[in-house]
């Protein structure tokens, strides 16, 4: 595991975005799985500076880790009434870029069936060679995607029932400041599981600001549990880099 610590949070999603667009470069049709969620804005930011340098999309393929169960983008709605995450990528990245519509994979939130759908979104994975990088952040209570604490470290796509903290941290990231109710926020969500994730051939981790250096350290330098999903990185045989502010790097015993 290689651990980048840099000064700022605008220095973090550079940093990031330079791992991203150098594999981008290196291999033009490479698979990158996405995240959601407000640490990885300013990397897609940066990307999108990138691509307006120069940097080429139209062969990149994209998987993203998960979306909430019961939407899904709908166009006819105002940015800030719909928060899907296949809304939220159309908006910060995909329709600033080269990329290709049907090179872009989001769980669909309003498929008939869920459990078909997870199984159908692995094959989809397996069938692009699987990812070559995976992006991911880290929840306040240490989970990767949706897998809340206590999903098996070995779990695959599947659907995930939401904690009472991803609840009111997601609440009051995106559905207070949107205007809608608490009431119609979705409690369930489809995500890629971490044995999933742990397939990737990198990881890529971001994290920023002191509210998550305690879990930065639990994850890193803790024991590896599956209350902490996100430890699974300490488990992880490939390419695994790690890119945080001074904040979120601040309870580290070894820097």
């Amino acid at each position: 595991m290689h651990i980048i610590v840099k000064e700022t949070y605008e220095d973090m999603s550079r940093k990031a975005a330079q791992i991203i667009a150098e594999l981008v470069r290196s291999k033009p049709d490479c698979v990158l799985g996405l995240a959601t969620g407000g640490t990885p804005i300013g990397t897609y930011r940066e990307l999108i500076r990138l691509h307006q340098e120069g940097l080429d999309f139209s062969q990149v393929r994209t998987f993203n880790l998960d979306e909430y169960l019961g939407i899904s983008r709908d166009m006819d709605k105002p940015y800030h009434e719909d928060q899907s995450y296949s809304r939220f990528m159309y908006e910060e990245l995909f329709r600033h870029i080269n990329i290709r519509e049907e090179n872009t994979h989001v769980p669909d939130g309003r498929a008939s069936d869920p459990e078909a759908f997870c199984q159908a979104y692995e094959q989809a994975i397996r069938d692009a060679g699987g990812i070559d990088l995976q992006l991911l952040g880290i929840g306040g209570d240490g989970h990767w995607g949706f897998n809340e604490p206590g999903t098996s470290l070995d779990s695959r796509t599947h659907v995930e029932p939401l904690t009472q903290q991803t609840l009111d941290d997601n609440y009051e990231a995106f559905y207070k400041a949107a205007g809608i109710p608490r009431e119609k926020m979705p409690d369930h969500a489809i995500t890629m599981g971490i044995g999933t994730i742990l397939e990737a051939r990198s990881l890529l981790m971001l994290a920023n600001g002191e509210k998550k250096a305690a879990i930065i350290a639990r994850a890193l330098e803790g024991p590896v549990s599956a209350d902490v999903t996100a430890s699974a990185i300490q488990l992880y045989s490939g390419e695994a880099t790690v890119v945080l502010d001074q904040a979120a790097a601040s309870a580290l015993k070894s820097k």
